[in-house]
């Protein structure tokens, strides 16, 4: 395996990167006897866990990544990418998952529409992306890497040391790649915190348990999401979610 893509991988088996999933899981809700594509699986991780109650398939075009996978769970491994996505049928699956995917694209446009499509009009999008207010404060606090912090702070790219360069975007970018089908029903922080620690700290026993406890706690709170390294977004059908906020709002007139 590629030593960086070695390091990531070693990466998710560390309290941090088990801290991160679990944020995400959490967040997520629980999912039960559903149909979930993950896009972009990587070491299949996220899959593997929602395989243990749903039907899920794992699209990835890493090879290692895929030869390395977690699959304690049975689930339909892909190697592929944009071009297998296209060919799914209309309104398959009931949760997409694209985590830390879409950073590294230039179709993005066409890649939120596909989704669109192929999402059953209840279904939902859990997407991840880097949040560039919190990746400042970590490149400044955490790493002290000058360099990258004022990069950041003039609104350039920096690298990924296993993926590229990192193209960010905003949340509200999302509703304009799907042109109109798929919208933002809420957003969530992930690393708002723990980021910002120094990793001595991350071996005590009790440390996941407290940090998990209180990453939930402040995911929604809207100045502090603002310093949280990842986003956490969850789109819905446009049509679907406005239907049900006018119904909502008949409720409470009624």
């Amino acid at each position: 395996m590629d030593l960086n893509l070695k390091n990531y991988y070693d990466n998710i088996s560390k309290p941090w990167g088990k801290l991160f999933y679990h944020c995400v899981w959490n967040q997520l809700g629980y999912l039960e006897d559903k149909l979930i594509l993950d896009f972009g699986s990587g070491f299949g991780v996220t899959a593997n866990y929602l395989a243990k109650y749903n039907n899920v398939v794992a699209v990835e075009p890493n090879e290692e990544m895929i030869m390395n996978r977690y699959n304690d769970n049975e689930y339909i491994q892909i190697n592929g990418s944009f071009e297998w996505l296209i060919h799914e049928p209309d309104n398959k699956y009931d949760c997409i998952i694209c985590h830390n995917v879409i950073e590294y694209m230039d179709n993005r446009s066409e890649l939120l529409q596909e989704f669109g499509r192929i999402l059953k009009p209840n279904g939902f999008v859990s997407i991840v992306k880097h949040n560039r207010m919190g990746k400042i404060m970590q490149k400044a606090v955490f790493e002290y890497n000058i360099e990258e912090t004022e990069a950041l702070l003039k609104n350039r790219d920096i690298n990924s040391q296993n993926f590229g360069v990192i193209k960010e975007y905003d949340n509200k970018m999302l509703e304009e790649y799907s042109k109109g089908k798929l919208i933002i029903d809420r957003c969530y922080g992930i690393r708002t915190f723990y980021g910002l620690q120094n990793n001595s700290v991350k071996s005590d026993p009790k440390w996941m348990e407290n940090m998990l406890k209180l990453e939930l706690e402040v995911s929604e709170n809207q100045p502090l999401r603002e310093i949280a390294f990842f986003h956490h977004i969850i789109m819905r059908n446009s049509q679907c979610y406005e239907n049900n906020t006018k119904e909502e709002e008949l409720c409470q007139i009624t």
